[in-house]
């Protein structure tokens, strides 16, 4: 059965889970996107996925592809607070958490919130600051909290971070380590447009005629109805032979002769979080293996190595993951 009769018999099912409101929303949020960005549809549907299933997006693409645009205009959409963090060489700890300073009124330090203390936290190039300052993410993306002298201050939900990377420039820049790339919910490459699409950016400039893009997006979520849509995506249905089926998908990372590192329990936790969102945004109420299929690659690639032999001879963790997925059964 190709994808065509799979995507036209799921209309046919009747969901057990109410999912018009997630529709509604999700298509509106689609809207305002696609007024000002163009030919990123894979990259906007997976920014909404991650956003259902509350996790963080590592975004790598050359320079120029519109990638910190999206994420400033996808924040837009949401009815939060938005800060965004320029990362460089010499950006500190104490720059992106904040600090505690003596306060000459009371003679005790007060602790002065740093830019993290946000809703949506774009991260523009977060591989230009050193590791100590990459390593100050490790606590807030993983535990929505942060520990300074001793005091926990959580973070305020939605929490979600959106960091930006260049892949091809390597000069002046740090590698994310492991630890770090595993906190990302997805890593999202952003390839060129087509000629087509090229062309249809140069006339929405030119019809804009030097209007930020900003103003044309208008905000659709609340945080209110953003934690309800989440709420709705931990009910996604989702059947023992699909756990089964992720469960080999990962597993067959770990052994594989062409990777060095596979991936751990949290991509299968990753992987089954962001089918379930994939399924309500395409008005299922339950996971298919599409689902899976879909969200593999965003998921698997940023958590596995290749072999050094592998990687000279130009094979890419894509690569790896489809060979891993047309090698296993899809249950039906």
């Amino acid at each position: 059965m190709n994808n065509e009769s799979l995507e036209n018999q799921e209309l046919n099912f009747n969901n057990r889970i109410p999912l018009d409101e997630l529709q509604q929303a999700i298509s509106t949020l689609k809207l305002q996107l696609n007024k000002v960005i163009i030919g990123q549809d894979n990259f906007i549907e997976l920014l909404i996925t991650a956003l259902l299933a509350n996790g963080h997006v590592l975004i790598e693409g050359v320079p120029g592809v519109a990638k910190t645009i999206t994420a400033k205009l996808f924040a837009k959409t949401l009815q939060t607070e938005f800060s965004r963090i320029q990362f460089t060489p010499d950006l500190m700890p104490s720059d992106v958490l904040g600090t505690s300073i003596l306060s000459p009124k009371t003679s005790e330090f007060e602790f002065k919130p740093g830019p993290i203390f946000s809703n949506v936290v774009l991260i523009d190039e977060i591989n230009r600051a050193p590791a100590k300052t990459q390593a100050a993410l490790f606590e807030v993306m993983e535990e929505r909290q942060i520990t300074i002298d001793g005091n926990k201050y959580k973070m305020q939900p939605p929490f979600m971070v959106l960091a930006t990377q260049n892949p091809i420039e390597q000069e002046g820049t740090y590698a994310l380590p492991e630890a770090q790339l595993d906190r990302f919910l997805f890593k999202i490459k952003v390839d060129y447009p087509n000629q087509e699409e090229e062309i249809e950016i140069l006339k929405s400039h030119h019809n804009r005629k030097g209007t930020p893009p900003e103003v044309q997006i208008e905000a659709v979520l609340s945080p209110t109805s953003l934690k309800h849509l989440q709420e709705q995506i931990q009910e996604i249905i989702i059947e023992d032979k699909l756990f089964n089926y992720i469960a080999q998908l990962v597993i067959k990372t770990r052994n594989h002769p062409h990777l060095y590192l596979g991936a751990s329990p949290r991509a299968s936790i990753a992987v089954m979080n962001a089918s379930k969102a994939m399924a309500a945004i395409h008005g299922r109420d339950f996971v298919i293996p599409e689902d899976i299929k879909k969200v593999l690659s965003p998921v698997l690639a940023h958590r596995i190595i290749l072999s050094p032999e592998r990687e000279m001879e130009g094979v890419t963790p894509e690569n790896v993951i489809e060979m891993i997925t047309n090698s296993i059964e899809i249950p039906r």
